[in-house]
């Protein structure tokens, strides 16, 4: 087809076939490349291999730089009052998840803060690290571990835990024979609520926490009765709970 131009002279117009092969086509490589990698990086086993990597980490910065010395050496001079007590309810947040034993940080806010500030920073820490480390599970290990859920015991306490939330974690963080640790991280595999799992955790951990505050408190005077009723209510519990469980022990067995 021919167009006329300004100046008259007429001139042949190109074919619009001819001008649509000319546009570039971007090819969709690219797309599916990045959209597999989002999906593997956000794969349920990649996120539980990162909580994996992330407490392997933690357990080696506790051995290296051993938490437990602020029973000997004491606290840092710089730090006191208040501050000291916000800085130790987190150490103490931080090292739960690292799986640094509770009693033994329960003491040491015994024998650093005294009998009342120490229970209530330990408390604080304790709950503190119970919410971290059941964030970390449910983000990073539930949708891997909830399909491995597939034993008799395991559905039943998964069922337990997740109809009555408040009332299994009150009992578990009464019983003392259950590891801290372990309580927290089966919750998060559960389907717990948030607020159950804090409020229990809160209520549940005032009674042994207490005793261990007191004895550490009260550690310089062992003779004295104030600490012989902490550590009686820190071995009787314990005592009980031994019990219970072998008793249970031998009532699996006759089944």
């Amino acid at each position: 087809m021919l167009d006329a131009n300004r100046s008259g002279t007429a001139t042949a117009a190109p074919p619009a076939a001819a001008t649509e092969l000319l546009l570039p086509v971007s090819p969709p490589r690219r797309a599916g490349v990045s959209a597999r990698c989002t999906r593997v990086l956000l794969s349920p086993y990649t996120r539980l291999s990162l909580l994996l990597a992330l407490l392997a980490a933690a357990a080696v910065c506790v051995l290296l730089f051993e938490p437990q010395r602020l029973l000997t050496h004491g606290w840092p001079p710089q730090l006191g009052g208040a501050a000291a007590a916000v800085v130790f309810a987190v150490a103490y947040g931080l090292c739960t998840v690292a799986f640094v034993p509770r009693p033994l940080l329960n003491l040491a806010a015994g024998a650093l803060f005294g009998s009342q500030l120490g229970l209530a920073t330990a408390l604080a820490g304790t709950v503190l690290g119970a919410g971290v480390a059941f964030g970390l599970g449910r983000v990073l290990g539930q949708d891997a571990l909830r399909p491995l859920l597939r034993g008799r015991w395991l559905k039943a306490v998964d069922g337990q835990l997740s109809r009555h939330g408040f009332r299994s974690m009150l009992a578990v963080r009464l019983f003392p024979g259950v590891p801290f640790c372990a309580a927290n991280y089966c919750a998060a595999v559960s389907r717990m609520g948030w607020l159950p799992f804090l409020l229990a955790t809160a209520l549940g951990s005032i009674p042994n926490t207490a005793a261990y505050a007191v004895a550490g408190a009260r550690a310089s005077t062992p003779t004295s009765p104030v600490f012989l009723i902490a550590m009686a209510c820190i071995a009787l519990p314990a005592l009980a709970g031994t019990v219970v469980a072998w008793r249970k022990r031998h009532r699996l067995r006759g089944r």
